[in-house]
């Protein structure tokens, strides 16, 4: 989107100058799917599409926000002091959520401000809208206020919006792609201890496509809350014999080995993938280190088999996306991003044959399904950033 339209559409709506412009990128996750809150790797990237800002500030208290994709919502407004959650308040809870947990570390907010915010991630895609929005504040109040604060404190507070402001019981993959995303790499992190490293996305005559369900995937309102509980009891029934932290601890073997003690076909599914996931990211990893396109693409393709059959968060959608991928020639890989449950997938596809698989997968879907998907190139790009503070 260009700064200047942006700029003019701010002024359409307040009647009044913009000052700054920021932007925050959406996210997709290679591999490493509900291993994040199970202490596993996951391994994700920033993307070129995201959240833009407008920022304006006020010489009252008085905070407006207004969604150019949620214009039907006008402009919300709430005192800069009063950061309570409320249902009626929609998207804006999550901006507001960060302003709540920043004034929660002691941060005091002496003015209100105006916002004007435009999105080109397909809604309800599971690209982390949410998280795009909660850094994208986080970035906006950092820079307005001069706040002391690092990217990763602001990731960190961005997750505690979810857990405990929207009531999502998620991990912290999401935030911490899209805050600490880097241009062409994905980040290595393990979300046992926070450690992390950058990988160069190296694809060579290679490129990933993003296949959007055009299904809405409501994450509050999914079964990810009912899955991440199927984990916590099946690592509860581990611990009466292992001394381990997380279904991250265990590898492929160990895991066989000890399942007896979970005695339960749903549960032994549900961290069976958790544990064998991890396992795939961190060989993965490896292969894409070393070039190996063909075994980081058969890797990224039993991700979501795993997903499929184990974990059970995928649906007919999903499914019909990845497998209908696997039958195309110069696909390497293919498998559902996010919670799952409508969204995205990915496809890593050679360039030469990128419109004979948008229309052979499209064309497959649209039979099946009854609605069309749509197709765009995931451009791997840098996190959360300050576009312009000239007035227009």
């Amino acid at each position: 989107m260009e700064v200047t339209n942006l700029q003019q559409e701010f002024k359409a709506v307040y009647d009044s100058q913009p000052e700054r412009v920021f932007f925050s990128p959406g996210r997709i996750n290679l591999i490493g799917e509900h291993t994040d809150y199970n202490g596993g790797h996951v391994f994700p990237c920033a993307i070129s599409i995201g959240t833009y800002g407008v920022y304006a500030a006020r010489t009252d208290m008085t905070v407006r926000m207004y969604s150019a994709n949620i214009p039907d919502q006008g402009i919300v407004s709430f005192d800069i002091n009063d950061l309570a959650y409320q249902k009626s308040a929609g998207w804006t809870n999550y901006p507001k959520g960060m302003l709540a947990m920043l004034a929660k570390t002691g941060v005091t907010f002496d003015h209100g401000f105006d916002l004007f915010v435009h999105g080109n991630l397909p809604d309800g895609a599971g690209l982390s809208s949410s998280a795009s929005i909660e850094l994208l504040m986080g970035t906006i109040l950092k820079a307005v206020f001069s706040l002391s604060v690092s990217e990763l404190e602001l990731v960190k507070l961005g997750q505690k919006v979810e857990n405990d402001y929207i009531g999502v019981n998620s991990g912290i993959m999401d935030q911490f792609a899209v805050g600490m995303g880097k241009k062409d790499q994905a980040i290595l992190l393990d979300t046992n201890t926070m450690a992390y490293s950058y990988a160069p996305v190296k694809l060579g005559k290679h490129v990933i496509v993003i296949m959007n369900t055009n299904k809405r995937r409501e994450l509050a309102d999914s079964k990810y809350n009912e899955r991440r509980s199927e984990c916590e009891e099946a690592l509860r029934r581990l611990q009466t014999k292992l001394a381990i932290k997380s279904l991250g601890d265990l590898n492929e073997a160990e895991f066989d080995e000890a399942a007896y003690l979970i005695n339960d076909e749903t549960l032994i599914k549900r961290a069976r993938h958790a544990v064998f996931e991890n396992q795939r990211t961190i060989r993965a990893t490896e292969a894409l280190a070393n070039d190996d396109l063909d075994t980081f693409g058969r890797l990224v393709t039993a991700s979501h088999v795993s997903l499929h059959f184990d974990y059970e968060v995928t649906g007919k959608e999903l499914d019909t996306l990845a497998e209908t991928a696997w039958q195309q020639s110069g696909v390497l890989g293919a498998r559902m991003t996010g919670a799952g449950f409508g969204g995205c997938a990915i496809a890593i596809v050679a360039k030469d044959q990128v419109a004979a698989f948008k229309q052979n997968v499209g064309q497959v879907y649209r039979e099946k399904i009854g609605h069309d998907a749509d197709f765009y190139i995931a451009e791997i790009a840098d996190g959360p950033r300050e576009l312009a503070t000239t007035r227009a």
